[in-house]
């Protein structure tokens, strides 16, 4: 099934305005207090790219502003200061000049005005017990430096970088596996203490290696490690990877201390029944971590451009998740009853990309968390998945090729 060129084109136009344009996100955790000390400062050109680094003795609180007119990005160093000398941008095709100083009390600024138009990207670091902060600018038009520019103020962390991958080579079909939770999010804990960001993660990585044995998928994880990544940006590296199918991992606590076994859930306006609006209220209490820049609504046309792929996109998901389910029992895998059930769960409301949610057990229940931690079990849960995936990918055309 194909997508009418119209619909194409608008879900493009939805992509451009809807879409995060912002790199950071999420501010330092709790430990980042006290002043921090600048030892170090190094800035140039590196694989084609101009690139800051900054070491730090300390946890300096830190972030990026974009200023207009002319195009500049200011970096704020709070109760921070400077030890180290600061060298030349070095980088006249990037970087016109820039500019340090203290503006106010407790405040450091560096400011880099623009040659070409860019966006910083910033991740930290520990080192031996100093903080590096590298921030690289990635080309843009000024379109998205002024859409970015929108939005002020945002924190440094790399626990929300957007994923920038390499197209998918022809012919190969490209999964993204969502461990749900991470960072300062634990999701739900077991009665012995099992957190369910850890089993998330450790299933994503089992049903990557699973995938990967077969030459035609290209498997992406929107964490592959403890990290903090906000709901509506999960589904955002679906869209940017040009995902053909996308996978949220969970092992959610619920107060039905009875119920085990695996559910596999689809988006919908209206839940299915209680136990799935109870979940998806909790999922989407994720975002309660992420700052506010991260909690904005998508524009009014979201809504118009939803209703001319919603439904394709459904009838894909739909279609998977009955397939998943019938892997589950095929391998004898534990389910609820009624296991295939819909709620509006915030991560899977990707527009073009068919989602599922699979909670692959309950934390709440003590034989699921012990089934939970098996190696064995959790091989034979992503093999069942696996074979699920590669059913449904049978006579459908790789997204990046066109549908």
């Amino acid at each position: 099934m194909r997508y009418s060129v119209f619909a194409a084109a608008m879900v493009a136009v939805f992509l451009m305005l809807a879409a995060p344009t912002r790199s950071l996100a999420e501010e330092p955790g709790p430990d980042a207090t006290g002043e921090a000390v600048m030892t170090g400062f190094q800035q140039g050109s590196k694989d084609g790219r101009f690139e800051a680094v900054l070491t730090f003795k300390g946890h300096p609180r830190s972030r990026i502003l974009l200023l207009r007119n002319p195009d500049r990005v200011a970096l704020d160093l709070f109760d921070t200061v400077s030890a180290a000398p600061v060298p030349a941008p070095a980088d006249p095709k990037a970087v016109v000049d820039m500019r340090q100083g203290l503006v106010s009390a407790d405040r450091f600024r560096i400011v880099w005005t623009l040659k070409a138009t860019a966006l910083p990207v910033a991740e930290t670091r520990d080192e031996d017990g100093r903080t590096i902060l590298t921030l690289r600018f990635e080309r843009t038009d000024g379109i998205g430096f002024a859409n970015a520019a929108a939005v002020q103020g945002v924190p440094i962390t790399s626990e929300a970088a957007p994923k920038t991958t390499a197209p998918a080579a022809p012919g190969v079909f490209t999964i993204v596996v969502d461990p749900g939770h991470g960072g300062v999010d634990n999701g739900a804990r077991g009665p012995a203490g099992t957190l369910e960001k850890e089993v998330n993660l450790a299933f994503a990585l089992a049903l990557r290696d699973a995938l990967a044995k077969d030459p035609k998928v290209r498997v992406l994880l929107t964490r592959e490690d403890d990290r903090f990544i906000p709901l509506t940006e999960r589904s955002e590296i679906a869209r940017r990877a040009k995902a053909d199918l996308f996978i949220s991992m969970h092992a959610d606590s619920i107060r039905y201390r009875d119920i085990r076994g695996a559910t596999v859930y689809t988006l919908s306006e209206k839940a299915s029944d209680t136990l799935s609006l109870e979940i998806a209220d909790s999922e989407n209490s994720a975002d309660r971590f992420a700052g506010p820049e991260w909690r904005q609504g998508k524009p009014e046309v979201f809504d118009i451009l939803v209703d001319l792929t919603r439904r394709e996109t459904d009838s894909f998901s739909e279609h998977f998740a009955a397939e998943l389910v019938d892997a589950f029992g095929d391998h004898q895998i534990r389910l609820i009853k009624n296991p295939k059930r819909s709620a509006g769960f915030r991560v899977l409301m990707a527009p073009d990309v068919p989602s599922v949610l699979v909670e692959i057990g309950y934390l709440s229940n003590d034989e699921d968390e012990k089934l939970l931690l098996k190696k064995d079990w959790r091989e034979d849960t992503t093999s069942a998945i696996s074979r699920a995936v590669l059913d449904f990918l049978k006579n459908r055309t790789p997204v990046a090729s066109g549908r």
